[in-house]
Order: structure tokens, then C-alpha cells, then sequence
């Protein structure tokens, strides 16, 4: 992969697009004036890489002046009687045409529930298999050219893009998830794994930022290695192939509910983060729900604060985890937490270690959970 130097990580010293829409001519003056200090473009702002939902105005349910609605209202706009879903893609974004095919509304069903929308057999496959939360643990088997060494050299070198962008704690998690969802169902060749990486950041970016780095920015980050067409058509492969499903429960959702009942502080926060981003990057891990591995990092967590074996009945409650089913699950971060500052992949250790996440990495892992039985 494309290596970069540490100036490029810098948004500061990124130029940002002139490609804006819309508005008038001062407001494209403010618009830039903005863009220059934040180097950064508001979601409303965006080229529409991944859609463009047209909305064309109507009046609806007007009353007339006897307080009745009019029948005329809805003679104004035929086309609402189509119930139209906001996933449903552009058409020129389509690549091969194989993506969900929602059907028109077409009244009520056998039972007199209103059918608004139909699904293919592949989104309903889908649906169920969000629904279970879980990647393949041995997707890695279908890939001919790339293997889970260079997944874990990715996402670490993802993890430190992450943390130079300064980016939410929600866009890291979706990251992830976008690309072993991607790899399990698309063979990748090495040379271009590193631009699924960029693409599955600026898609979770798209998701969940307010103010998203540019194509550019992460071209740049790449040293280059890319070019802006090749970016916007792995979007484009990313989105159909992931038939546009970005809302997924990560362990970051579980683990913030969980810190809730465990009733945290800022340490115990903070080192349970350093050490379910350490999962992140082993694929071994993948084997594991999100809300298990939520619940063993608190674990794991509690136990290195404290140094000894820690699961109140309240936590047991609210994660549906006894202490025993997070055990083994528990005693492999133990493990990640012991080695973290050592070998090649210390991205997630040098977060850990500076003052913005209270130097998790320097706490003493709960090493005496691996001797117990």
C-alpha cells in the first residue's frame, strides 16, 4: 500500500474543492471563506457521489374555505401516489443493475395491511443477515490475493487517518464494518485493498460526519496512489454491493449502553476503547457479535483498572452477558493489550498514549485473567 508522510495527514495544508452546487454568488463567496478556515465541506455542500434524491413540490391537504379538503389537491400530484423509498438508488449510479428493486405501492395485501414496498429475495437475504450483526469469521477463504495480514495492516494504518482527521468515534466502527462486509462479498486484488479502505471512510464519513473530508483529502493521504475517478467508482461498486445497507449496530453502539450501566468514568471509558479498537484490527475477533465484544472490553477493562475479577449483576443484566461467556473473549484482549506497544502495528498504542485519551495504553493489562480458570 501507498505510503504517506505525516504533513499529508494535516488538513490544514489540503486545498479544498471548487466544485460547489447550487447558491447564489455571495453565498458561494461565504461558502469558500468557510471551506478555506475548515478545509472541510458541510453534508450539504457534498457532490452527490452516492445519490440524488429529486423531490418536486405539492400542495397537499388544503382545505377549502368550508374547512373540507379538496379533491382537486390531489389531482395536482399523480406521482404521489407512488411511495417512493429515499434508499432507492439514482439510476446513473447503478453499475451493473443487479440492486434492489423497490416496487410501486399497489394498494393493500391479502391481509389489508397497505404493501408500500417489496423487496427482492437478495435485500430480504440481506435484512437477515444484518440482523444477526455478524461477518463471516473466514470470509478471508474466498480472497485470492489478499489475506488477514494485510486486512490488519489496513485498518491500523485506517485507525491513524482516522485519529489525524479527527473524525467521530462512530465513522472508525462503520469503517470497519463497510470493509469486511465489502471483502466478503467481493474478491479484491492487494493492490487496490488500500483504496477500499480510503472508500469505506469516506462513506461511513458521508454517514455519520457533519463536515467530511474531500475525495482529495484522502487521495492525498494515499500519497497519490489513487485517482479521483478510481475513488468514485469503488463508491459506487461499495454502495451496490452493499445494497446501500450503512446502518449496522457496531460495538461502539453497545458499548456506550453498557458503559451507562456499568456506570463508568472517563478512565474506564477511555480504556475500554483502546482496547476493543485493538479488536478491530485482528480478524480473528470477527467471530464475536459487536455486543459481546462491548461487553468484554468493559470487562477486560474494569478488571485491568481494578485488578481483580468485576461484573456486577447490573451489567449482567443490561448486556444479557454472564461473566462466564465473556471469558474467552475477555483473555484474548488481555492478550492484545499485553503486546499492543510491541511489533508493527502499534497505531492503536500510539493513540492510546497521548494526553487526549489519558495514556489508556500505559494502564497494566488484567494479566492474571489468563491464569484463572
Amino acid at each position: 500500500m501507498g505510503g504517506s508522510k505525516e504533513t499529508q495527514y494535516r488538513l490544514g495544508s489540503l486545498m479544498p474543492s471548487s466544485n460547489l452546487q447550487g447558491g447564489s454568488r455571495m453565498d458561494g463567496i461565504k461558502l469558500m471563506k468557510e471551506m478555506t478556515q475548515n478545509n472541510r465541506r458541510a453534508l450539504s455542500n457534498i457532490n452527490q457521489n452516492i445519490m440524488e434524491a429529486t423531490h418536486k413540490p405539492c400542495v397537499v391537504n388544503r382545505r377549502d374555505p368550508s374547512g373540507r379538503y379538496t379533491e382537486q389537491t390531489v389531482q395536482h400530484c399523480p406521482e404521489e401516489t407512488k411511495k417512493r423509498s429515499l434508499l432507492a438508488p439514482n439510476p446513473s449510479y447503478q453499475l451493473d443493475g443487479d440492486i434492489t428493486d423497490i416496487e410501486e405501492y399497489e394498494g393493500a395485501g391479502d391481509n389489508g395491511v397497505p404493501v408500500f414496498v417489496r423487496h427482492t429475495e437478495a435485500m430480504l437475504d440481506e435484512i437477515e443477515r444484518l440482523n444477526s450483526s455478524c461477518v463471516s469469521p473466514d470470509y478471508m477463504a474466498g480472497q485470492f490475493d489478499i489475506n488477514e495480514k494485510m486486512r490488519a495492516i489496513l485498518v491500523d494504518w485506517l485507525i491513524e487517518v482516522h485519529y489525524k482527521f479527527e473524525l467521530m468515534e462512530e465513522t472508525l466502527y462503520l469503517t470497519v464494518n463497510l470493509i469486511d462486509r465489502f471483502l466478503e462479498r467481493q474478491a479484491v486484488i492487494r493492490k487496490k485493498l488500500q483504496l477500499v479502505g480510503v472508500t469505506a471512510m469516506l462513506i461511513a464519513c458521508k454517514y455519520e460526519e457533519v463536515s467530511v473530508p474531500t475525495v482529495e483529502d484522502f487521495i492525498l493521504i494515499t500519497d497519490k496512489a489513487y485517482k479521483r475517478e478510481e475513488v468514485l467508482n469503488m463508491e459506487k461498486l461499495m454502495m451496490n454491493t452493499l445494497q446501500f445497507s450503512l446502518c449496522v449496530p457496531t460495538p461502539y453502539v453497545f458499548m456506550r449502553r453498557f458503559l451507562k450501566a456499568a456506570q463508568s468514568d472517563k478512565k474506564l471509558e477511555l480504556l475500554s476503547s483502546f482496547i476493543i479498537e485493538l479488536c478491530l484490527v485482528e480478524y480473528k475477533m470477527l467471530r464475536f457479535s459487536p455486543s459481546l465484544l462491548a461487553a468484554a472490553a468493559i470487562y477486560t477493562a474494569q478488571c485491568s483498572l481494578y485488578q481483580y475479577k468485576q461484573w456486577t449483576k447490573t451489567s449482567d443484566w443490561y448486556t444479557n452477558y454472564s461473566e462466564d461467556q465473556l471469558l474467552e473473549c475477555s483473555r484474548m484482549m488481555v492478550t492484545f493489550h499485553h503486546k499492543a506497544g510491541t511489533g508493527k502495528l502499534t497505531g492503536v498504542y500510539r493513540k492510546y498514549t497521548t494526553c487526549k485519551y489519558g495514556y489508556a495504553a500505559n494502564m497494566k493489562p488484567a494479566l492474571f485473567l489468563l491464569d484463572s480458570d
